[in-house]
């Protein structure tokens, strides 16, 4: 198993998705976060079919913190249901995964 773990969710505005990314830093439950590119969504929302802008964000976090971390995600979210994932990472660079476990041990 990795000493990295990632999870991704996406945020309806880059704004909320950088005030998330900072409060999860300062509570250390994250190392670092990555917001990519705008991305548009389509998806059913009460019975109505919805095309939305929102920010995708990869949180890097380590193994035991990930659980953690969803459930923060959850609160902290503009979303009532969003989607909060674990992607697996079957390996990491061993500087990196030593950086992030130093980040979160601070």
């Amino acid at each position: 198993m990795s000493a990295v773990a990632l999870v991704y969710t996406l945020f309806g505005s880059r704004e909320a998705a950088i005030r998330a990314a900072r409060q999860l830093i300062e509570e250390r439950l994250i190392a670092c976060a990555n917001l990519l590119g705008e991305a548009t969504s389509l998806y059913e929302w009460n019975g109505v079919l919805e095309e939305s802008t929102e920010t995708p964000v990869l949180f890097k976090t380590t193994p035991s913190r990930r659980d953690a971390l969803m459930a923060r995600i959850a609160e902290l979210h503009d979303y009532d249901v969003p989607a909060i994932l674990a992607l697996p990472v079957e390996a990491a660079g061993n500087a990196f995964a030593r950086w992030v476990g130093d980040q979160l041990a601070k």
